[in-house]
């Protein structure tokens, strides 16, 4: 028996009790899942208040539908997290979906040698008003060059 769980409200941060009521779960096993799933790691505030951000809390309930509903142990759902993360990390990559600037050594230009970037910023609003996902890589890159060299 699924339970319909409420849509996570557009915020930056949700404090443990929040956490609890959007994903089904207990602080204290919120805290718990802490020890045991090293992917949480929700920000601690004065007196050690805890603050969970969006990515967190998609995580929560991606460990309790693992745990709850497919009855995976602690264990089983940790290593199934580590092998759907290392699926995602070589899909992305296989299909150029994600670019990391850490994956390019300093010094080193990751673009190819016949792509140019543009600094034309009018150039740059109509592929963004367009949706081209690799005018936010150029802008990146050349920002990245740009904090290379001081001035």
């Amino acid at each position: 028996m699924e339970i319909v769980l409420p849509p996570i409200p557009v915020k930056r941060y949700f404090t443990i009790g929040e956490v609890g009521e959007l994903c089904g779960v207990k602080p204290h096993v919120l805290r718990y899942w802490e020890q045991e799933f090293t992917q949480l790691r929700p920000m601690k505030r004065r007196g050690n208040r805890r603050y969970y951000q969006h990515h967190e809390v998609l995580m929560i309930r991606r460990i309790r539908d693992l745990l709850y509903d497919q009855g995976f142990t602690i264990s089983g759902a940790r290593n199934k997290l580590q092998e759907l993360a290392q699926s995602d990390r070589g899909r992305s990559r296989s299909h150029g979906e994600v670019f990391a600037l850490s994956d390019v050594p300093m010094g080193e230009s990751p673009l190819a040698s016949d792509e140019q970037v543009s600094t034309d910023p009018d150039m740059s609003e109509r592929h963004m008003a367009a949706g081209d996902p690799f005018d936010l890589r150029r802008e990146l890159l050349e920002i990245r060059e740009l904090l290379r060299y001081p001035a």
